[in-house]
This record gives structure tokens, sequence and C-alpha cells, in this order.
């Protein structure tokens, strides 16, 4: 069997920077577990793989460990796939998720704005061997699907040099880093050992935590945030309550095909 393969990076607009994500068309689903052979193969943080459905899409996420519930900038990459590789000629893509529900991803002229569900983080006991893993002294942690540790200011964030093999053992997909930033309203970064994702270049369903947190701590409903890792990513980011936009650009890294 041959799969089309296409690989973009998100929340940027310089090829080698943001995040890349493996984008997969198919016709009809393969099997999960070689899903997962195909993620791991790529060994990028993302492989996405969606299947029309009328007007719009099925969407999954592989990490190369897992199957993943949310994931920004994989969807992002995808709609710019499929705006710009395959014909897609309407302003809206609809996507239909396992977990996360019906997820929109509109064109708005250079960028691509994501409709997500929010996830304010709340209030959490502080794991043992947290503090010491990640580095730093947070101010605060809390917890949504992941843990949320804020700091004092943006290089305490850059300066973290995490134990992953620490991290690895507390039971948490991943790990958020945030504080207020130098030239923007927030920055963070993201880590995911136990997905197999040391450090991810940016992280869309980490900002369906940060963006209601600095929403309610800034009070702003419009942001502006990097994610400060290596590859920085840029984003444009909204409140909107039970929901958040994030917009970002993406550029295509290569196509081809893949041999099943």
């Amino acid at each position: 069997m041959i799969i089309p393969i296409y690989q973009a990076d998100a929340f940027t607009e310089e090829l080698y920077g943001g995040n890349p994500a493996a984008i997969c068309p198919l016709a009809e689903w393969l099997p999960a577990p070689q899903m997962q052979k195909i993620a791991a193969e790529n060994n990028l943080a993302e492989t996405a793989f969606f299947i029309p459905q009328g007007n719009d899409f099925e969407l999954r996420w592989f990490t190369p460990e897992l199957e993943i519930d949310l994931c920004g900038h994989a969807t992002l990459a995808t709609a710019h796939i499929l705006f710009t590789e395959l014909g897609y000629d309407r302003d809206v893509i609809h996507f239909h998720t396992l977990k996360a529900g019906t997820l929109s991803v509109h064109r708005n002229g250079d960028k691509y704005m994501l409709d997500f569900p929010a996830r304010a983080p709340e209030a959490a006991q502080t794991p043992t061997g947290l503090i010491e893993a990640i580095g730093g002294n947070p101010v605060a942690v809390l917890r949504s699907r992941d843990y949320f540790l804020v700091y004092e200011k943006e290089a305490d964030v850059v300066a973290l040099t995490p134990d992953y093999s620490a991290l690895s053992k507390i039971d948490s997909i991943g790990f958020i880093a945030t504080a207020p930033g130098d030239n923007s309203d927030f920055v963070s970064r993201f880590f995911a050992p136990s997905a197999g994702i040391n450090e991810d270049p940016v992280t869309g369903s980490a900002h369906c935590n940060l963006i209601p947190y600095w929403a309610d701590r800034l009070g702003k409903e419009n942001m502006h945030a990097y994610q400060v890792s290596a590859r920085r990513g840029e984003l444009w980011c909204q409140f909107k309550g039970d929901r958040v936009l994030m917009s970002g650009r993406a550029v295509t890294y290569l196509k081809g095909e893949i041999y099943v």
C-alpha cells in the first residue's frame, strides 16, 4: 500500500522553525497499531492521519509512543496541507476527533486560526520529585491534563534543563512551564518524555491551558505568545470562555509517499 505523506512546520513562517508534523491522508482508517508504527518511524512529535467525512474530516494524532487526545500543531499543519496541497477551497475546515470533539481551523490571511476547547488549570498537589526533575523555582503548580508550572520571569523558563528520565516517571502526559514574556504577554515550554517527546517545540494543546490562565491573570482577551524552545514558535491567542482561539502560520517541508 502506498500512502501520501507531507511534513509541515507549524506556528512559524520560517522553514526549520516551529513544530514539524507529518500528515498522512487516508481513504479509510488503518489499524491503530499500524498508524502507531508509522508515527514511530517518522519520529516526529506527532503524525496526523485523516479521512474524509463529507465536507469535513476525521482526525487522529500519534506521537512516537501513543495516540494523543489533542494536538494543536499537527491540526494546524493538516489544515495547511489541505488548503495548499490538496485543493480544499472553503475558508473553514471542521475536524471530528475521538476525544476533543469538533475542532475548526479558519483560514485568515496568511494565518490559520484554531478553535479549541479551553482547559483552565486548577490548583494541584505537587508530586514528589517534580520540582527537582523540571528545575527552577516555580511560584505555582497547577494541573489540567498536564502539570502546569508558573515561573516568575521568561529567563527562568528559558534556563530550564529538565531531567527527562525523572520526569517520565511522574504520572502525567506533559509538563508546561510558563512565565510572563519579555516581548510578549507570556512564554512557555512543554515537556512530554513519557510520550516520546522530551521537549515539544510548539504545543497547541498546552495553549488550551495557557490562554485561560493568562487571560485571567492579565485581564486580557487577546494575547501574543511565544513558545521559547530552540525552534521557537509564535501564536496569537484569544480567550472565548469555554473555547480558545490560537492563530499561527505554517510552511511545507516535504511531500512524498510511504510504503506500508
